[in-house]
């Protein structure tokens, strides 16, 4: 095993294959000079450099072995911001770094955690004229941008509509769906995180029944398995997956808050809640949003960037799908 600088290419050997040592795994026995005189030396020199980051591809068992290397680690994140990958090995070094307040974990096994994501395709379209979901933005159905946007992030997604196409159009692409007539904002959260398999344990026949819904089976068990969801919004076209992504992994990495998409401070959506908020969500008062539980919950919601101020731009109207349409 090698240390190389990149910049330099200056190169040190710090562990040799030892076949004699015990288990299958950490086989590589450290060698501490290569550490304590070039790597320290390294790491040193790289806080002298321009520039604000630093990047160290693995940070491991044989690393954490050596306290001088330990402190030029320690000596460097306090001059730059760093970009490591730290093995998952739970040694007294590896957990300190993974445990610091400045540092930002992502677990690269599974990055995004065990999030949920609810699609909110149930507005009637008033002000638009009519089911504004289907209309054709850059070629594809509005509500088709939403989908896109949330590929590939979630443990488990499901879209909540009054409009039959809708419903199609999901089905077509084997998005679970939610076809209800019901008339409240807050119907559509509640229906949304039961098709995720929260609250009520009663049969889909008795749910049907009470709520005049269709399909409301349960995606995967207990809500209690995820640890956030998403809720975000079917009538923002230019919402990146980007910036999907960038909340999820900020909701695995501090799962106790709310993480809304934001421009220059004004926060918008979508919005995702951590678990502890699910029952709030399940119980809102008729008419209410997510914005409600979130109001009350002030001192706990964080905010991430969007790409721009056109990715929180929702279309209400004609004239708003108009006026993306001349833009982009």
């Amino acid at each position: 095993m090698y240390i190389r600088e990149n910049i330099s290419g200056e190169t040190v050997q710090v562990g040799r294959f030892d076949p004699s040592m015990p288990g299958k795994e950490n086989r590589m026995r450290p060698l501490p000079d290569g550490f304590q005189k070039a790597g320290v030396q390294i790491l040193d020199s790289l806080m002298r450099l321009e520039g604000e980051w630093v990047a160290i591809d693995e940070i491991g068992y044989l690393e954490s072995g050596c306290p001088e290397y330990c402190g030029a680690v320690r000596r460097l994140m306090a001059q730059k911001r760093l970009a490591a990958a730290v093995r998952s090995q739970a040694l007294p070094f590896l957990n300190e770094l993974r445990s610091r307040p400045d540092v930002f974990l992502v677990n690269l096994d599974a990055p995004f955690a065990n999030l949920g994501c609810v699609i909110m395709a149930s507005g009637l379209g008033k002000r638009f004229g009519g089911n504004k979901l289907m209309a054709d933005f850059r070629g594809k159905p509005l509500i088709q941008h939403a989908l896109d946007a949330t590929e590939g992030i979630f443990e488990r997604r499901a879209v909540v509509t009054r409009h039959k196409e809708v419903e199609e159009l999901c089905r077509r692409q084997g998005i679970p769906v939610v076809f209800h007539s019901l008339p409240y904002r807050s119907d559509t959260v509640r229906l949304g995180l039961e098709k995720l398999g929260a609250g009520s344990r009663e049969t889909e026949d008795r749910r049907a029944e009470r709520m005049g819904t269709e399909g409301m089976e349960a995606e995967g068990g207990e809500l209690d398995r995820l640890d956030g969801c998403l809720f975000c919004p079917g009538d923002q076209p230019l919402l990146g997956w980007d910036t999907v992504a960038s909340l999820a992994l900020c909701a695995a990495s501090e799962k106790e808050f709310i993480w809304r998409a934001a421009w220059n401070g004004r926060e918008g959506s979508p919005v995702l809640f951590p678990r502890w908020a699910f029952p709030e969500l399940l119980a809102l008062p008729d008419g209410k949003g997510g914005g409600f539980v979130a109001g009350r919950h002030r001192e706990r919601i964080r905010t991430v960037s969007a790409g721009s101020r056109w990715e929180l731009q929702d279309v209400d109207c004609l004239e708003d799908l108009e006026l993306l349409r001349q833009l982009f």
